[in-house]
């Protein structure tokens, strides 16, 4: 083998351990690398403890709506909405507000 071939080899070997080193070096500590994938599955196990905790809302609205269908309203459910949104009371009920 000429000089001149191991020194082209030398160097093509060179520059595939930069290449290489390049997207190892990406892969493990760059913009979309392992890290941020760690990122990623902590913001997806939140985000489904949050979509977990709006669907028991969501059950616990849609069953107090239920008490108020047209066809059976609740009788406390009615008197609960009619203190608290419309401000109502009863004659002989002394009303006592609070700061919040």
């Amino acid at each position: 083998m000429s000089l001149r071939l191991k020194r082209f080899d030398f160097l093509v070997t060179i520059g595939c351990l930069a290449l290489l080193g390049y997207f190892a070096w990406h892969a493990n500590k760059g913009p979309r690398g392992y890290a941020f994938l760690e990122n990623l599955k902590a913001q997806s196990i939140q985000l489904a403890n949050d979509l977990a905790a709006e669907e028991t809302e969501k059950k616990r609205l849609e069953s107090k709506v239920s008490l108020m269908r047209p066809e059976h309203v609740d009788p406390d459910m009615l008197e609960e909405l009619a203190r608290t949104e419309l401000e109502l009371s009863r004659r002989n009920e002394l009303i006592v507000r609070l700061s919040d």
